[in-house]
C-alpha cells in the first residue's frame, strides 16, 4: 500500500491509519527504552496499562516483541518491519513533504523530520540521535575517518547507535578538543563510545576546548598534539551538532567581554567553535585545537544533527554559512525555520 493508497484509507477508514500511527509509536519507544516495562511506557507515552497492554499483546502475538525480566524489547522482525514503515508514517504524518520544503530552503541535499519538538519532549532528542546512527551506518564504509563534536546530541547518536550488523573498520576521531566539559558528552568520549558500537578504533585529543592564542601555539608544537591533529585532519566524514549561540558561549564558558561581542555582531549559531550570523558569516571563532571551518572541504560528507524549535534560527544561519550534505531535525525546528523563510518571503513581496 503506497502513501496516496493511505490517504485513501484514511478517509473512508479514518481508524486504520490511527491504529497503525499507534502500533508503530509503541514500538518506536519500544526501542528507544529497551528493555522497558509496560508500566513505564505507558507513562512515557501518556496512555493507560489498560490499552497499552492490549496493543502490546497483539504486537506479541505477531513475533514483534519479545519479553524478558528486565522488560520488552524488540525482535529481529520487529526492528526490520519498524524501519520499513518509517518512510510510510513519515509520508502519511507530512514529515516527508515538510523534509522536502526545509531541503529546498536551506539548499541541503537529504533532510530528515523525526516526530516532534526536542524542547518540548525528551524521547525526540533520542529519536533525533537513533535516526543519524542509522542513517551514519548506513554511509560509512570501510576505511573512513569519522570525526565527531561533543554535545547532548552528538552523545545521543552514540547512545542510539545500534551495535548489531556488520563491523564497519573505521577510525572515530574527535573534531576538537573538549577537557572542561561534563565528561558524557565531550568528543572524546563520544569518539570512544562510537568506536565500540561500529566495530571500529578511536583517538583521544586530550586538550582544553578553549585555551589562549599562547597556549594554544606551545600545545600544537608538542609532537603527540600534531600527530593527533594530523589524524583528526584525516576525517572524511563528520558528524555534528549545531547550537544556539548565546547559549553555547555560556557553555563554553567564555567571558562576558566575548559574550558581548557575540550580541554586537549579530551571532545566532555556533558549530565546531565558530560562531555566525544571520547571514552565515563567521562573527567568532574560538581558539581551540581541531578540524576548522576550511577542512570542511576535504570531508565526503558533512552531517548536522540539531532539533527543537530554539534551533531554527542556528540552523538557518548554519547552513548558509558551510556546506551541509545531511541533515537530522526534528518538526518543532523544521517548522520554525519554515516560518522564518515565509515571513522573509512576505516582508520581501
Amino acid at each position: 500500500m503506497d502513501v496516496v493508497e493511505l490517504s485513501a484509507v484514511r478517509r473512508i477508514v479514518p481508524e486504520l491509519v490511527e491504529t497503525l500511527q499507534t502500533r508503530v509509536q509503541i514500538l518506536h519507544r519500544i526501542r528507544l527504552m529497551q528493555p522497558v516495562g509496560r508500566r513505564a511506557l505507558a507513562a512515557a507515552m501518556g496512555i493507560t496499562e489498560r490499552v497499552l497492554r492490549a496493543e502490546v499483546e497483539f504486537l506479541r502475538r505477531q513475533g514483534l516483541l519479545v519479553f524478558h525480566p528486565a522488560g520488552m524489547s524488540l525482535s529481529e522482525p520487529g526492528y526490520a518491519l519498524l524501519d520499513q514503515l518509517e518512510d510510510v508514517l513519515a509520508a502519511v504524518e507530512g514529515r516527508s513533504e515538510l523534509a522536502q520544503r526545509l531541503s529546498r530552503v536551506l539548499r541541503i541535499p537529504r533532510v530528515t523530520v523525526v516526530q516532534g519538538d526536542s524542547d518540548q519532549e525528551s524521547w525526540v532528542k533520542d529519536t533525533l540521535g537513533l535516526q543519524a546512527a542509522l542513517l551514519l551506518r548506513e554511509a560509512l564504509t570501510d576505511g573512513d575517518v569519522l570525526a565527531v563534536t561533543g554535545g547532548t546530541t552528538m552523545s545521543a547518536v552514540a547512545e542510539m547507535m545500534p551495535s548489531k550488523g556488520p563491523w564497519i573498520a573505521v577510525k572515530v576521531v574527535p573534531a576538537r578538543g573538549g577537557l572542561g566539559e561534563n565528561v558524557d558528552i565531550q568528543s572524546n568520549t563520544i569518539a570512544a563510545r562510537l568506536a565500540k558500537r561500529l566495530g571500529g578504533t578511536s583517538i583521544m585529543l586530550h586538550v582544553p576546548d578553549q585555551m589562549s592564542p599562547e597556549t594554544l601555539e606551545h600545545l600544537s608544537s608538542e609532537p603527540l598534539v600534531q600527530e593527533r591533529l594530523q589524524e583528526v585532519r584525516e576525517a572524511t566524514v563528520i558528524v555534528h551538532g549545531i547550537g544556539d549561540a548565546l547559549t553555547m558561549a555560556r557553555r563554553r564558558q567564555l567571558s562576558r567581554e566575548e559574550q558581548a561581542v557575540l550580541r554586537e555582531r549579530g551571532a545566532v549559531a555556533e558549530a565546531f567553535g565558530y560562531f555566525f550570523n544571520e547571514e552565515g558569516t563567521p562573527v567568532h571563532a574560538m581558539t581551540t585545537v581541531g578540524l576548522r571551518l576550511e577542512d570542511l572541504g576535504q570531508l565526503r560528507l558533512v552531517m548536522a544533527v540539531a532539533g527543537g524549535g530554539s534551533k531554527a534560527r542556528a540552523i538557518a544561519a548554519a547552513a548558509k554559512g558551510y556546506r551541509v550534505d545531511v541533515l537530522v531535525t526534528d518538526e518543532g525546528a523544521a517548522r520554525g525555520v519554515l516560518g522564518m523563510a515565509r515571513e522573509m518571503d512576505e516582508e520581501g513581496s
